[in-house]
Formats: C-alpha cells, sequence, structure tokens
C-alpha cells in the first residue's frame, strides 16, 4: 500500500492547518518520514508554511493575568489537556466562548463541529508543550474530573478564574418566586443564585474557602443525586445576597471576558447600589 494514500486527507488537514502541528510532529504521529507528509501536503493542494513559521507557537505567554486566569478557570472545568503531553481541548455550545478563548490567549485554531451522542457542539484544540507543561505545574492534570484539587492561582486574578470555571461549568440562575403570590400580589420576588458542579469535592472546597477569605462569603456544598453507578456530582452555590456581591465580584469591569449569554444574566444585577 502507498503510505502517503493511506494517510486520510482530512486527519492530515486537521494536524497542520486546525492544530497547527509542524511537519516534523505530524510524521512523528504517522510514524513515517517527513518527506512522506511534506509529498502528501503537496498532493493535497496545502500551502506549506516557511520553515520557521512555527515558533511562535511555543511563545505561550506562562505570565499570570486575567485572560489567562479565564482561559485556566475555563479548562479546569470544561476543558481537557490531552496524554500526549501537548495538546488542550475545550469543547462548549457557545462557538463565541471558544473564540473568547482564542482571543485571550491570541492564537488562530479553527472551531470545529463536534457531534457525540449529546449532540452538537463546538470543539477548540491547541498545541503547546511550554502551555502543558505550566498548567500541569500548576496543578491541572489529563483525565481530572474525580480528582482535581486546589491550583495555584494567584488571588489577584482569583476573580477571573472563577469567572471561567462558572462559564465552563456553572450557572447564574434567575427566577421569578411567585409562591405567596395567592396571598398578595406584592408577594412576587426576583430571586437569584450563582452555581458550580463539580465531581470533585476538594476542588470546590478550595474555591469556597478561597472566595471566603477574598471577599467574605461562604455559600454552600451540596451533593446532587445522580443516576445509580454514576461517580458523586456537587454544586456549589451563592444564594440572594452573596450572589450579588460574587456577581460584582466576578464582572468588576465591562470588558472582562465572559461568555455573554451568562453575562447578559448577571447586568440588572450590576447596577443594584
Amino acid at each position: 500500500m502507498n503510505l502517503r494514500r493511506a494517510i486520510e486527507a482530512d486527519e492530515l488537514k486537521q494536524l497542520y492547518l486546525d492544530e497547527r502541528l509542524t511537519i516534523e510532529e505530524i510524521a512523528g504521529h504517522f510514524n513515517c518520514s517527513t518527506s512522506t507528509i511534506s509529498r502528501r501536503l503537496d498532493e493535497l493542494g496545502v500551502h506549506k508554511r516557511p520553515p520557521g513559521s512555527d515558533l511562535h507557537r511555543e511563545e505561550f505567554s506562562c505570565e499570570w493575568s486575567a485572560d489567562l486566569a479565564y482561559v485556566v478557570g475555563l479548562i479546569a472545568t470544561d476543558g481537557n489537556l490531552s496524554k500526549d503531553e501537548r495538546h488542550m481541548t475545550i469543547v462548549s455550545v457557545d462557538y463565541d466562548l471558544l473564540d473568547t478563548v482564542r482571543n485571550c490567549l491570541d492564537i488562530d485554531n479553527a472551531i470545529t463541529i463536534n457531534n457525540s451522542m449529546h449532540g452538537s457542539s463546538y470543539r477548540l484544540q491547541w498545541g503547546s508543550r511550554l502551555f502543558y507543561d505550566w498548567l500541569i505545574r500548576i496543578g491541572l492534570m489529563p483525565a481530572k474530573s474525580l480528582t482535581l484539587g486546589a491550583l495555584d492561582v494567584p488571588d489577584e486574578y482569583f476573580a477571573d478564574f472563577v469567572r471561567g470555571c462558572i462559564d465552563g461549568d456553572g450557572s447564574i440562575n434567575v427566577y421569578t418566586d411567585d409562591y405567596n403570590a395567592f396571598k398578595n400580589e406584592k408577594y412576587v420576588y426576583t430571586r437569584l443564585d450563582v452555581t458550580l458542579a463539580s465531581a470533585s469535592l476538594p476542588f470546590l472546597e478550595w474555591i469556597q474557602s478561597t472566595v471566603e477569605r477574598l471577599i467574605g462569603i461562604d455559600g454552600g456544598i451540596f451533593q446532587k443525586k445522580v443516576r445509580q453507578g454514576y461517580a458523586p456530582a456537587y454544586v456549589l452555590k451563592y444564594p440572594k445576597g452573596d450572589a450579588l456581591q460574587l456577581l460584582k465580584w466576578l464582572y468588576y469591569s465591562p470588558d472582562v471576558p465572559c461568555l455573554s449569554r451568562k453575562r447578559e444574566k448577571a447586568e440588572p444585577f450590576l447596577k443594584i447600589v
């Protein structure tokens, strides 16, 4: 069999154009020579990047910033570190969330459709050994959902990190409580709470204790009901006044990176003095 022809066009384009792997990295992936990959790209009419143009991919800044802390929060809750020790992936139903990640990291990797048994969503994957190793050093890991604990996040950027967590696997819940409306139509209230879900109790306990230390609210953690045979799941919940204080802390500026649909829910409460 012709080895070049055996290399699927779609997979090769995904690796080279979307994930921006080098020809050397792709050759290692397919266990073939670099010349085989180079010729296959030529056959497919793929314009090859000039030598040395991939060096910028390893120039991810690992200096803490509001943008980086936000992305770390998303990765911690809704992202994945590949076992190849190089790639990071975030899957979301919100295209604009993944576009925000690209802007925060200053990358141009493609956002692709991700079809699964749970329905369609969007997928962003990028590669950097430098960034991957840094994420490991601050406490992230592959297959982290049940084992994640405290991360090495500076207090200065903890609000940005938590906002990323909420956008990844949390909710801002606004609803009308009319339970006592039959007594008096004035007994209708707008209720608010903010929640964050995780399968790792130590992770939520660390966030809860850090938020309490920084802004003085403690919320509460409860265990969700799950089907028999499934791992336990937990929710950190901030109700009423605690939720209001939390939102003002998270959205401290109108231009912080965030998921727009959740920001829109929070917006009316940010104006409350």
